[in-house]
């Protein structure tokens, strides 16, 4: 795509951190947009920001885990503004814990929202991009599709799954010269809410026989909030690339050089059958 002005962007999670982000991003480019995110009152509060600053934007609340209300997100888009031309699946949450801690609540909150709400999206969105040949889809995966930090089980899985969705769609539509594009963006550290995100877990899911979290936990979960805070890459910047990627036709997005050695370290162990390295994300922080 060469020209956003006009065009549609439908993003989801838009209401806060990387999809405000891209939110703003595309309405100064002329585009009109469709946010949805399950957080009513800064759904709301992006709505009425967007609008003061011209922007013409709808807002839905959303919960993408649910294919129905995917499905009537789409209706509202097409009735707003008809068929989008970029597809931002951004919405995404974290739950923390081992793997043996981890419930199947839990599981299924994570892998509702990161996985199947980038598959309903998918299913309700692709197809017209497919009909009018046009646009381009933008999966928010994460540096934790490419690793295996411990202590995030089902968002590294979440993410791994992303990542093969967003390849395979890429290589599927070039075999068929589709003008539809993909990009997979997997962000590293950005100043988001993503590890404060059990204030929108339903309530159907709530992990009741969790056991409270330790003074020590509690230390370590407030110190990575305020790291993220001052020196995570702040989400205008990552606007800018998804922008700049989408304009480009390319594919992988990495925010910053410092984790792809990560990457490459993985794939060298790999590649020397070697056992995966004990190492939890918040090493990163605190080395």
């Amino acid at each position: 795509m060469q020209d956003l002005n006009g065009k549609v962007a439908v993003v989801t999670g838009g209401a806060s951190g990387m999809g405000r982000a891209f939110a703003d991003r595309f309405a100064a480019e002329g585009m009109r947009i469709a946010i949805a995110d399950i957080e009513e009152p800064a759904l709301d509060r992006a709505v009425a920001e967007l609008e003061a600053a011209g922007a013409e934007v709808i807002g839905v609340r959303c919960d993408v885990s649910d294919h129905g209300s995917v499905q009537d997100f789409g209706v509202a888009v097409q009735e707003a503004f008809g068929s989008a031309q970029v597809l931002c699946l951004n919405a995404g949450v974290a739950s923390g814990g081992t793997i043996a801690e981890q419930s199947m609540k839990s599981w299924q909150w994570v892998l509702g929202v990161n996985l199947y709400g980038i598959v309903h999206g998918l299913d309700v969105f692709l197809p017209s991009l497919i009909d009018q040949d046009e646009g381009h889809v933008v999966m928010t995966a994460s540096i934790a599709g490419h690793t295996s930090f411990a202590g995030l089980g089902p968002y590294n899985a979440s993410k791994h799954a992303t990542v093969t969705i967003a390849e395979t769609l890429s290589v599927e539509l070039a075999e068929v010269e589709s003008n539809v594009g993909v990009s997979c963006l997997c962000p590293g550290f950005v100043a988001t809410n993503i590890f404060a995100a059990e204030r929108n877990r339903p309530e159907s899911l709530q992990d009741a026989s969790k056991e409270p979290v330790s003074a020590e936990d509690q230390f370590a979960h407030e110190a990575l909030l305020e790291w993220m805070a001052a020196n995570a890459l702040q989400p205008a910047a990552v606007a800018d690339m998804v922008h700049d990627a989408i304009l480009s036709n390319t594919f992988w997005i990495f925010t910053d050089q410092d984790h792809l050695v990560q990457i490459a370290e993985r794939h060298e162990r790999i590649r020397g059958r070697q056992n995966p390295n004990a190492k939890h994300i918040r090493d990163d922080f605190f080395e």
